[in-house]
């Protein structure tokens, strides 16, 4: 019998995506694109992303580096780094890995990152450029990455209304201003909702399309959801699960069965938008080494 339910398939769609990076980056010339990550620290988590960008790039034909610096270093230290490969004209792009320990300064940091090598699309210029809905600039991966899987899927935003739970400067506000913009398949009607939003579910029950990106495991309720809606969730939060050998499991924010019978379309946890994130890196990553011309 069918699923009565339609998951959009981030794996999927990433592979497609990785694919077609693959053949674009073998067909230029030297150098292959190359992406340097800076890890603060052994964080169990930020060690397995960086790996796992690092595996990607690896399948796509892109060079890597990694620097690998101890959880106490100081910012000096770190911005030493961060200068040394802003100023390497064979690193196209550089990856900062967060979180970062409480001691150092996120913010001052993806400042740190040159906005033309700032393929994580958090530097104040890129975010500037954004706005002004100016191609030349890159947009953070996530948000992108949510994009790129509602085009796939063949759904045009014009004239509906995008209800965006959360405001971060990494999914939040981002992936609202691509939903707003003046461009084929955007020109959506965006509502931002936080935590002093007052009556959420009435405002979550207008969507046609909700993204869900706050943090906390199955928030969204059928009760928040109009039926039909499209469903985005951008949440990784790790709750408790005997069940499981390792005495956990990967939840969304949204309380996928509950609301997957009454969306239209839905992201899964995982499987759904954190593969769009890494291979919309990869394609940031593309992008600085076709405008840095070499």
């Amino acid at each position: 019998m069918p699923d009565p339910i339609h998951r959009i398939d981030g794996n999927a769609i990433a592979a497609s995506l990785v694919a077609e990076l693959k053949a674009e980056v073998a067909a230029l010339p030297p150098p292959r694109p190359c992406i340097a990550f800076v890890r603060v620290g052994e964080d169990p988590a930020s060690v397995s992303y960086v790996a796992k960008k690092d595996r990607t790039a690896a399948e796509i034909g892109m060079e890597t580096r990694l620097h690998v610096l101890p959880d106490a270093v100081g910012e000096e230290e770190l911005f030493a780094v961060i200068d040394a490969l802003n100023a390497d004209p064979l690193v196209h792009g550089i990856l900062v890995q967060a979180p970062l320990p409480p001691h150092l300064d996120e913010v001052r940091t993806f400042r740190r990152v040159s906005p033309l090598k700032d393929v994580d699309g958090f530097h104040s210029e890129n975010l500037g450029k954004l706005c002004q809905e100016d191609d030349a600039g890159f947009v953070a991966c996530t948000p992108a990455g949510i994009m790129e899987l509602l085009a796939r899927e063949s759904l045009d935003l014009a004239g509906l209304h995008v209800v965006v739970l959360g405001r971060s400067l990494i999914v939040g506000k981002p992936v609202g201003l691509l939903a707003l913009q003046k461009k084929p398949l955007a020109n959506a009607t965006v509502t931002f909702c936080h935590s002093r939003t007052r009556d959420l579910p009435a405002i979550t029950r207008q969507a046609d399309v909700l993204i869900a990106a706050i943090g906390r495991p199955r928030f969204v309720t059928a009760e928040m959801i109009k039926p039909g809606a499209v469903v985005i969730d951008v949440g990784i939060n790790r709750i408790a699960d005997p069940s499981r050998k390792s005495g956990s499991r990967l939840v969304g924010d949204v309380d996928f069965a509950a609301v997957a019978p009454l969306a239209s379309k839905i992201t899964p946890v995982p499987g759904g938008v954190g593969p769009m994130t890494v291979a919309m890196l990869m394609k940031n990553t593309l992008k600085a080494r076709r405008l840095a011309g070499s």
